[in-house]
């Protein structure tokens, strides 16, 4: 098996999903950077990322966009003096609380991946040193 086969799937998530750098995939895999370099612009991966990314942070802006041409609908019936279904009120009423929980989950869930990522010394990285220069084992 080449290393593209064993690698490049989980290379591509880190970089597109996790937000990990270059040097992090190559640090994590042990790939070299040239090859994740080749696979990250024959794969488009900095336009998939820019999809995900489109994709995750947009559900809360959709909502509320849902929710203002519904609120608009709503108005304009009301004003034309046209009777306002009880359905739609009642759907408006109950998408209004939960655009702001949405958005609440989505800065909390991103602000969570942003933490998990590993900076600084690492047990490993102490441990290596600790025999590779200092000769403790």
């Amino acid at each position: 098996m080449s290393k593209k086969d064993v690698f490049y799937n989980e290379a591509e998530k880190l970089y597109i999903q996790d937000q990990l750098t270059i040097s992090e995939i190559e640090s994590r895999l042990r790939v070299c950077e040239k090859t994740i370099r080749t696979w990250k612009a024959k794969g488009s991966w900095d336009e998939k990322k820019r999809r995900y990314l489109q994709e995750r942070s947009s559900f809360h802006e959709e909502l509320y966009s849902f929710s203002r041409t519904l609120m608009k609908k709503i108005q304009e019936d009301w004003e034309a003096g046209e009777k306002v279904d009880a359905g739609r009120l009642y759907t408006l009423t109950r998408m209004l609380p939960m655009i702001t929980k949405v958005k609440d989950y989505e800065d909390v869930k991103a602000l969570k991946e942003k933490d998990t990522t590993v900076k600084g010394l690492t047990e490993d990285i102490i441990k290596n040193i600790e025999k590779e220069v200092l000769g403790i084992e």
